[in-house]
This record gives structure tokens, sequence and C-alpha cells, in this order.
């Protein structure tokens, strides 16, 4: 008989990360709407974006920009690939990169490896970048992931599993919450529409909203 008794079923570490991502629930959805999330909101439509922008190469389209706006707002413009894949892939990715932040946030090392890949990212999309805010977004970003990798190998600060870890609860939280609150079916259902029926590949940028 299977035993669904939950006692001695977690120990101090497991105990304390099952914590954190419900006190980081908690806190992101009280501060949804306030400007202290801001950045974080921000970095998370950038991953978004990015989503949109892989699913376009790994289906032989052309990326030809990223924009990440003040108002929390994203776009990707992109030439070719096949839509049907690029259109969903921003909030799957969101719970997918979510999901693997989450993760690395559960060991030190892959925390460290979850945190260098996340500035080289940073760094890459620079150069695709094509609005000032999304360039000193990934500027401001790389500083602070640098300053908390500081912090976590020269002093007792050590913050660099829970930084990403809340950036792991934020995408994760982004692809549901996010999506109830700031997209318009509607106007998904029209994009759908007016690059399937009226607008052919070969013809227009595919425009993806956030």
């Amino acid at each position: 008989m299977p035993n669904w008794e939950l006692k001695n079923c977690c120990k101090h570490d497991q105990t304390v990360f099952l914590v954190m991502v419900g006190v980081f629930t908690v806190v992101i959805l009280a501060l949804w709407r306030t400007v202290l999330l801001t950045p974080f909101k921000l970095i998370t439509v950038f991953l978004h974006e990015t989503s949109h922008a892989l699913a376009c190469k790994l289906t032989c389209g052309q990326v030809e920009g990223i924009q990440v706006h003040a108002n929390e707002g994203g776009v990707t413009q992109t030439r070719g690939g096949i839509y049907w894949v690029i259109l969903p892939a921003g909030y799957l990715g969101s719970s997918f990169w979510g999901m693997v932040l989450i993760l690395a946030s559960t060991n030190l090392l892959t925390a460290r490896i979850a945190a260098g890949c996340f500035g080289v990212a940073l760094f890459i999309v620079l150069f695709v970048a094509k609005n000032w805010l999304l360039r000193g977004l990934c500027i401001g970003f790389i500083i602070f992931l640098a300053i908390i990798w500081v912090l976590q190998e020269t002093t007792t600060v050590r913050i660099l599993r829970y930084v990403i870890l809340f950036i792991g609860v934020m995408n994760s939280l982004f692809s549901v919450y996010g999506r109830s609150t700031t997209y318009n079916i509607n106007f998904f259902i029209f994009i759908l529409f007016y690059y399937y029926f009226v607008k052919s590949q070969k013809q227009i940028y595919a425009i993806v909203p956030h």
C-alpha cells in the first residue's frame, strides 16, 4: 500500500525551499501592480520575448529585433519561421524558464551556472535589442548579477540562490497570472487570424506582442 502520509517527508533544505517559494509567490502577487516589481517584470518580459525569438530561430526564421517597453509590454519582430510555433512560445517559454530557474536555485553550483548563462544571454541580446530600454535593462541586470555573484563569493551575504529562485517564481507566475491580467484573448485571436488568413509569411514581419 502506498504511504500518503507527509510525516518526515522533507529535510531542512527542502522545507526552506518550499517556504521560500510560497513567500515569493505571496510577495509577487501582492506587489504585482506596484513599481517595486517593475525591474523584475521587465526582465520577465525579456525572457518572454526571447522565447518567441528562439522559437523563430528553431523553425528556421529570422529575428529582426526584440523590444521591451516601459509599460511592461514587448515586441519580437520575426520573418519566416512557423508562426503557430512562434506565437505560443512566449508564455510556454515563461513557464519553461521559470521551471529551469526554480530547479537551478536548489543547488549553489546550478544557481551559478544559471546566473552565468543568464548574463551571457543578456549580453547577446544587447546586439539585437531595438530600443534603449531593453539595452539598459540588459546592462543593468548584468551589473546586478555581477554584484550578487561578488557578494556570494566574498561576503556572508549569500543570496544568489534566492535571487535565481525569485526570478524563476516570477516567470512561472507571469505565464499564468500575467496572461490573465494583461493579455486580451480577443486580440490574440485577431492576431492569429490576421497572420494566417490576411497576410502571407513572405510578405510581413511577425510582430509578436507581449
